[in-house]
């Protein structure tokens, strides 16, 4: 990815039209349509709205595109916003508020009913699950309500900008386009949910399966193509550009799930293990895509994944 309009690539989706993704920063709203045989910008989708920090991008039931200004690195704002594109009409605007005070937050999902679904970016503590009540009309604000919290397990994949505390850092998410698996991304994995009856809250109470996603520079970007092929993406770091790769069969690893509850506590993370090499670079990108599905397979024929 070495367009400079997706230096800072935040969030993908995928719909009839092919693969949109969207970049952190900016004066407008600008989400980008992308040619898959050389990653090129084929298309472009704005609004006039200025975002803060935006940082992911999901699809609502009727195909708009949401694009999830949730950044707050800071924990300063009154409100969070998302900002609706549909195929045809005007954007709409609808701020977010949070009942506990400002979080940080990246990966954002929109249910079955039209309503915002957000993950917020925790460090230390289990990242908190928000939604609103109803799909949000107007500017707003609308409230964010307490759904419950998520607890990744532990991981060994090295990659990322800040070691091994970032394999728990919540940095995108992603519904599979029969909305029966869900993808939460760290800067190193991506953790795949399955989801009964469109019920997010218990999907993320139940144990996921790991598919590795080692020495991205600084992965923040993950989506599903309808026949269940995950795909990740990084921002370009330290001169490093993001690749999006693929890992086909994705949402079929996923299966049935137990409670986390039942599950072992989380160890301590371990200390930051220093820069990774840019595993692409040295073994190409076929060869990564061939590592990644023999290491999900493997993480599924062991069975479900204890909560390390």
């Amino acid at each position: 990815m070495d367009d400079p309009r997706l230096g800072e690539l935040s969030g993908m989706v995928v719909d009839e039209g092919g693969l949109w993704a969207v970049s952190d920063g900016g004066r407008r709203v600008q989400v980008h349509r992308i040619d898959r045989s050389n990653c090129r910008v084929i298309d472009t989708r704005t609004s006039d709205v200025d975002p803060y920090d935006v940082e992911d991008l999901a699809i609502g039931p009727d195909g708009a595109l949401w694009v999830a200004d949730l950044g707050d690195n800071d924990r300063q704002r009154d409100t969070v916003a998302v900002v609706v594109l549909p195929e045809r009409g005007d954007a709409r605007l609808h701020r977010l508020t949070y009942p506990d005070g400002p979080h940080d937050a990246e990966a954002l999902l929109v249910d079955a009913h039209g309503r915002p679904f957000v993950i917020t970016k925790e460090v230390g503590r289990p990242a908190g699950l928000y939604r609103t009540a109803e799909p949000p009309r107007g500017e707003g604000p609308t409230p964010l309500l307490p759904v419950g919290d998520m607890a990744l397990p532990a991981s060994d994949t090295l990659g990322g900008p800040v070691g091994g505390i970032g394999s728990r850092l919540v940095t995108g998410a992603a519904l599979s386009a029969d909305g029966r698996v869900a993808a939460v991304r760290t800067y190193t994995d991506a953790w795949l949910f399955p989801v009964s009856g469109g019920d997010l809250v218990a999907a993320f109470n139940l144990s996921p399966v790991r598919i590795p996603l080692p020495d991205e520079p600084q992965g923040e970007a993950i989506a599903f193509e309808p026949d269940g092929t995950l795909l990740s993406g990084s921002e370009t770091r330290r001169g490093l550009h993001g690749e999006i790769r693929a890992v086909a069969g994705a949402t079929g690893l996923a299966g049935e799930a137990e409670p986390i509850a039942a599950l072992p506590p989380a160890p301590e993370v371990v200390p930051d293990p220093g820069p990774p090499s840019w595993l692409p670079a040295a073994l190409g990108g076929g060869t990564v895509v061939g590592l990644l599905l023999l290491v999900a397979a493997a993480a599924s024929l062991r069975g479900r994944l204890r909560r390390g």
